[in-house]
C-alpha cells in the first residue's frame, strides 16, 4: 500500500502538496533542464492548481498535460482543459508548455495518434496527479468501460474510452504511461471518498476498482484531507 499524507483541511493539503510537487519539478529542471506535470480534472484539484500557479518555477521548461480529457470542445462546461487553463496556467505558470489533446475534434484517430507521438518524446514524467471517482475509476479508466482491459494492458501511451456510467467519450493515458513517473499522487478529499479508496485498494490490481492498479506502487502515495 502506498504511503499516506493526511491533512485536517483542504488549504493545508493544497499548500503542502503544491510544495511537494514544486520540489519534484525543480529537481527535474536541475537534472534535465525540463520537467513534466500530469494533472487531473474535476473539482478536487482547483485549490491545488491555484496554489501551483503562484509558485515561482522555470515554467517555460515545464510541460503540463491532463491524465484524461472528455472529448468536448473547450467551450463546453465539462472541459478539463478549460479548467486547467483558467486555474493553473495563470500567473507564474502561464508560460508552461501545454499539451493540447484536440478534444472535440471529429478527427479522433488523428488526434489520438498525435497525442501518442507527443507522449513518446516526453520520457518519464516528473509528477502525475490522479483523482478518484466514487466508482473507484481514475483518469478515464472506468470499471464499466469495455476499453478498461485495453487501458490496463496496452503498451500505447493513450487510448479512447467510453464509460457507460458517465457522459462523453474520453481520451485517457494508459496504466503503463501513468505509472512511468518519479512522483505519483492520489489526491482525494472527503471522508466518503476515503472510504471508497480504502475498500477499492484492499487488493492490488483489482479490475473492478481501477485505482487499485496505482495505489500499491511505491511511486504513488495518497494525499487526503477531510
Amino acid at each position: 500500500m502506498s504511503s499516506r499524507h493526511n491533512f485536517s483541511s483542504r488549504v493545508e493539503l493544497d499548500t503542502a502538496l503544491a510544495k511537494k510537487i514544486s520540489e519534484q519539478l525543480s529537481a527535474g529542471l536541475v537534472d534535465k533542464g525540463c520537467a513534466s506535470l500530469v494533472v487531473s480534472g474535476g473539482s478536487t484539484p482547483k485549490g491545488l492548481f491555484a496554489a501551483l500557479s503562484q509558485t515561482e518555477l522555470d515554467w517555460k521548461n515545464i510541460t503540463v498535460l491532463l491524465a484524461d480529457e472528455r472529448w468536448v470542445d473547450e467551450t463546453h462546461e465539462d472541459s478539463n482543459s478549460a479548467m486547467v487553463k483558467t486555474l493553473l496556467l495563470q500567473n507564474a505558470a502561464k508560460q508552461a508548455n501545454w499539451v493540447d489533446f484536440g478534444a472535440g475534434s471529429i478527427d479522433v484517430d488523428g488526434k489520438l495518434r498525435q497525442v501518442n507521438e507527443s507522449l513518446a518524446h516526453l520520457g518519464t514524467f516528473d509528477v502525475v496527479i490522479l483523482g478518484m471517482g466514487n466508482d473507484a475509476h481514475t483518469a478515464s479508466l472506468f470499471p464499466c468501460a469495455i476499453e478498461l482491459d485495453e487501458g490496463l494492458t496496452t503498451q500505447n501511451d493513450a487510448l479512447m474510452t467510453q464509460p457507460t456510467t458517465a457522459p462523453h467519450r474520453r481520451l485517457s493515458l494508459s496504466k503503463k504511461r501513468l505509472l512511468d513517473t518519479k512522483l505519483g499522487v492520489i489526491h482525494i478529499v472527503g471522508a466518503s471518498k476515503l472510504e471508497v479508496f480504502d475498500k477499492a485498494t484492499k487488493y492490488a490490481d483489482d479490475d473492478m476498482h481501477p485505482i487499485s492498479h496505482f495505489a500499491h506502487h511505491d511511486e504513488f502515495s495518497l494525499w487526503f484531507a477531510e
